[in-house]
């Protein structure tokens, strides 16, 4: 589960990133369109608290936290397709979201981490 935690945080700190990234872009005018910019700049500062919060809650082993976390991965993976579909320096961080991606879900659907973080398989009452 830490594992999980550390991917999805990792996931939050480069939308964070790059969230920052294009917004000081877009108001200090390096940008063609500085209005695009800045709404791209804080829709990706918005986005990063998601898989932030899952991380925070997935090494507090809060039972929400696992939704939170697969929502993020599942988003994850049209992201890094349309990263490798591109002809640029886009393919290699596609190929690594898929990576991250793939590897937090399976540890998010893994039966250690259902049991420590409470969740019970359908019709399980035990």
């Amino acid at each position: 589960m830490t594992y999980a935690a550390v991917l999805a945080g990792i996931e939050g700190i480069a939308l964070l990133a790059g969230g920052l990234w294009v917004l000081v872009r877009g108001i200090a005018g390096g940008a063609d369109d500085r209005q695009q910019a800045v709404t791209l700049g804080i829709t990706l500062v918005v986005l990063a608290l998601l898989p932030l919060l899952a991380a925070r809650g997935l090494l507090l082993c809060r039972r929400w936290s696992r939704g939170p976390a697969m929502i993020t991965q599942l988003m994850a993976l049209p992201v890094a397709y349309s990263l490798l579909q591109a002809d640029s320096m886009a393919i290699p961080a596609g190929i690594a979201l898929a990576v991250v991606a793939v590897a937090a879900l399976v540890l998010l659907v893994n039966g250690e981490t259902t049991r420590a973080l409470g969740i019970k398989g359908p019709g399980r009452t035990e």
